[in-house]
């Protein structure tokens, strides 16, 4: 997809799925848990071991029916590695300059971890169009609202403390897109991905209803 098309997708769906597994199958299978209940947007993190092949393996299986994204990319080589394997967006959990130049290079979304206004500002600046603040639990939703007082412009999404309960505030406050890791994925500590893909679902249809009603 497209740049532009990625991030169309990623905020008509408007949850990602932040994967970290314990093994490259278990990411795996939590992934395709994931896209089997509706939530498409797929961030597979760099701690998990091998996550290139991961994210070359759901390139190949799924293709265009799902958005597959690397997260915890700490610098540029990083981010390389996971645009050469096939990732379509790139997640920082800080603003790196050099990892925002290359994404930009390959027309490649950016979405790094914000806390403060200047690094918001500094990450725009450098053609991030999705900030990723984070951890969200710390800075919490009203932070989100505050921010688009002098910025409206920017497009905030949280990860970090978000949850079926609480993503209706998030969204108020004016985030394009949250971001859902342990929440969405604790059950695969039992095997049950199958449990997953209900979260997933839940999810998807809690970020539809919500927007409805905005």
């Amino acid at each position: 997809m497209t740049k532009k098309k990625v991030l169309e997708h990623i905020t008509s769906v408007g949850v990602v799925a932040v994967i970290r597994g314990n093994t490259a199958e278990e990411a795996y299978q939590m992934s395709k848990a994931c896209i089997e209940g509706g939530l498409d947007n797929i961030e597979l993190t760099f701690t998990t071991p091998d996550a290139d092949q991961v994210i070359r393996r759901l390139k190949d299986e799924f293709k265009d029916r799902a958005v597959i994204g690397a997260g915890t990319v700490l610098e540029s080589l990083t981010a390389r590695i996971a645009i050469l394997a096939g990732a379509e967006f790139v997640v920082s959990p800080a603003f790196e300059e050099e990892t925002a130049k290359l994404c930009n290079l390959y027309a490649i979304p950016y979405m790094p971890g914000c806390m403060t206004l200047n690094e918001i500002k500094e990450a725009m600046k450098l053609g991030s169009d999705v900030v990723k603040l984070f951890p969200g639990n710390t800075m919490g939703a009203d932070f989100v609202k505050a921010v688009r007082g002098p910025m409206p412009h920017v497009q905030i999404m949280p990860t970090g403390g978000v949850d079926l309960d609480n993503m209706e505030t998030w969204l108020r406050n004016g985030c394009v897109a949250v971001g859902i890791g342990g929440n969405l994925t604790a059950p695969a500590k039992e095997g049950r991905y199958d449990l997953i893909t209900e979260n997933a679902a839940r999810y998807v249809a809690k970020y539809k209803e919500v927007r409805a009603a905005l």
